[in-house]
């Protein structure tokens, strides 16, 4: 009998990254109303169910980033969604091809270099299509499984593996600065504001209005993420990556309605904390500080303008030193 041991992922650190995010305009992010009340708010804003207080999901934030990196790397679209709508996903964690019909294909790349995919996470696909030798030699051929010619080499069709995301997006909740200022207001909503508008018929004119729960401006959120060190080569590609998507946010709109002036948001008072394998293993003799960060930046340009700075610092930190 052989015996099969997959290795584990490799567990580097953790960088941990706090902000203070800080809605600069009305915010939206849309819950489940259980009413439907005439007059009443046709688009409410998620709330944590214990507190009622409005918050900021991490899947929204999550998505956001993800989507906005996609773009800004030009990731072909290669994964059906619901609605004629495709997104763009690593069917493997390594280089191959999506089936999009018979005879058509979408190049990816694989998760275990993908700086989207080994970010964020992603599933594998059940029409990927790898390199015959290469799903060989990793041995995810079945039995039956069907071949083609691709770009003049040999392919075969495999059930893809998953990759998990090394990014944690925390969901966001209220500073104890907001909850005061925002428990004082009174706009007949808790928390929240109503924002009254009016869809016109560019036909007929005719009004459609319509009321839209927001979060208001000013309103601040502690914001986490937690990246895990899993490959010194590529810790410093992704966190610049990190940094590059949160400054297109701060450019562009977070939930829903952006277009219309909502959603415009900041981070500010960044901090980074990183604690590697050994701390973790010392932390129960007391010698271990992990309240002192490793780098402040009052923004996320201050940031980008001396990531050498972010840079220099993981790098003592890493195992080789450098990356």
């Amino acid at each position: 009998m052989t015996v099969v041991t997959k290795p584990q992922k490799p567990l580097l650190g953790k960088l941990r990254i706090v902000s203070t995010l800080v809605a600069e305009t009305g915010l939206h992010i849309g819950g489940s109303g259980e009413n439907l009340d005439i007059g009443g708010i046709d688009k409410p804003v998620i709330r944590d169910p214990v507190t009622q207080q409005p918050y900021l999901p991490g899947s929204s934030l999550k998505g956001k980033l993800r989507s906005t990196l996609e773009r800004l790397l030009n990731k072909p679209l290669n994964r059906a969604g619901g609605s004629g709508t495709f997104r763009y996903e690593s069917d493997d964690l390594l280089d191959g091809y999506t089936e999009i019909g018979e005879g058509r294909y979408v190049a990816f790349e694989g998760a275990s270099t993908c700086p989207v995919s080994r970010l964020f996470g992603s599933t594998g696909g059940n029409k990927c299509w790898l390199k015959t030798a290469d799903a060989q030699s990793a041995d995810l051929v079945e039995r039956n499984a069907r071949t083609a010619t691709i770009e003049n080499e040999a392919y075969t069709r495999i059930k893809g593996r998953n990759a998990p995301a090394r990014l944690i997006v925390r969901d966001c909740h209220l500073v104890d600065e907001s909850v005061a200022q925002l428990a004082r207001i009174d706009t007949g909503l808790y928390m929240t504001e109503w924002k009254f508008e009016n869809g016109m018929d560019r036909i007929t004119a005719a009004a459609n209005p319509r009321q839209l729960e927001r979060v208001p401006a000013g309103a601040k959120f502690n914001f986490e993420m937690v990246y895990t060190v899993e490959n010194a080569d590529q810790a410093i590609e992704d966190l610049k990556n990190i940094a590059i998507s949160l400054a297109i946010l701060e450019d562009d709109a977070l939930g829903g309605h952006g277009s219309r002036g909502y959603g415009k948001v900041r981070f500010e008072d960044l901090k980074f904390y990183y604690r590697d394998v050994e701390q973790y293993k010392q932390l129960a003799s007391g010698n271990v500080d992990f309240r002192q960060p490793i780098l402040e930046r009052d923004t996320i340009t201050d940031l980008l303008e001396s990531f050498g700075d972010l840079t220099g610092e993981v790098n003592k930190k890493l195992p080789s030193g450098d990356v």
